[in-house]
């Protein structure tokens, strides 16, 4: 009868726990809330640096080539890692080093974080980095 008890309180406790996590800490958001339509990017030269493959959404850094030989560190969002596997996307595609031009939207906040939406490799190959169903643009 204890050992019931207190397996009870334990799912309890995890379920209080689940709960009280706010829907903002790291989640999955609609496009509109962090994202601008109205503010497209295009970076033509972008060198990756490393790619993350989490949940729920696969980041891309790069370095953004601007005036007088600097750069700017960008993080690109794409979609679900699921999504852009199912693409063709693997975690190869992006060794660092690679040069990309990836176009997509600003951030609200004025950050340097984008939301992507198409990716030109090297090659030439084109493709389509984000979600369905998020508010973006659609696909074209």
């Amino acid at each position: 009868m204890v050992r019931s008890l207190v397996l009870q309180a334990a799912r309890v406790g995890g379920l209080l726990a689940l709960i009280g996590q706010p829907a903002s800490a790291g989640g999955h958001h609609a496009f509109a809330a962090e994202f601008d339509a109205n503010k497209p990017v295009r970076f033509e030269r972008a060198v990756v640096r490393r790619m993350e493959w989490v949940n729920p959404h696969v980041w891309i850094h790069v370095e953004v080539p601007v005036s007088d030989g600097k750069v700017e560190q960008w993080a690109i969002e794409a979609g679900t890692p699921n999504v852009l596997f199912r693409r063709g996307f693997t975690k190869e595609a992006l060794l660092p080093g690679t040069v990309i031009m990836v176009e997509g939207y600003r951030a609200k906040d004025g950050s340097r974080r984008a939301n992507g939406r198409d990716l030109t490799l090297p090659d030439g190959r084109t493709l389509f980095l984000g979600s369905g169903g998020t508010g973006a643009p659609g696909e074209r």
